[in-house]
């Protein structure tokens, strides 16, 4: 597979999908007419899924360091692992169901990008069944907090990739398009 292309390899999107990018700069969106509503609420829940990382990181960090009770992971990890899958899986499902069909037809140029996207889901989906039996294994005694930092940080770290170069791509799309037709 092209590392331009693998989610696993890739640095970001390759330069012939970031034109709209070049149009709507990231420093632009918040003051672009379309960025209220839909945009904001999206990149909101990206932000979600960035933040539910960080805590488990850091609730792991915290064991390892002797800062937190090993049950008081395990709880917390209970409450933010499980928001964590079940709001990933739903948002992806919306995502290619309904959003990326819309978007694909409306710049087609960028259809590429769509591809990897849909690539990303598919290996994301790998990813968090792998991070749900890591956080099992902690909930159940059998998996170390120091283990399940390092499942942490590699899914994280694949998990902000993909979510970088989707707002990268989507977002100017619709800044551009607005957002009829997604709600």
């Amino acid at each position: 597979m092209d590392k331009l292309y693998d989610l696993t390899e890739r640095d970001g999107l390759p330069e012939a999908l970031r034109v709209l990018l070049e149009a709507f700069p990231r420093a632009d969106w918040q003051a672009h007419p379309n960025f209220a509503g839909l945009v904001a609420f999206w990149l909101d829940r990206h932000e979600m899924f960035r933040q539910l990382c960080e805590v488990m990181r850091t609730d792991a960090e915290g064991v390892v360091d002797g800062q937190m009770d090993p049950r008081e992971m395990q709880a917390r990890l209970s409450r933010y692992g499980g928001m964590l899958v079940q709001n990933l899986h739903g948002h992806h499902q919306i995502e290619d169901m309904h959003y990326f069909p819309v978007l694909k037809a409306r710049e087609a140029r960028l259809d590429r990008g769509f591809e990897i996207l849909d690539r990303d889901h598919h290996a994301m989906d790998g990813l968090i069944a792998q991070f749900a039996d890591g956080a099992n294994g902690v909930l159940r005694g059998k998996r170390e907090a120091g283990t399940f930092r390092e499942d942490v940080i590699g899914f994280e770290t694949l998990l902000r990739r993909h979510l970088a170069d989707e707002e990268d791509l989507i977002v100017p799309v619709i800044l551009k398009h607005g957002p009829d037709g997604l709600h």
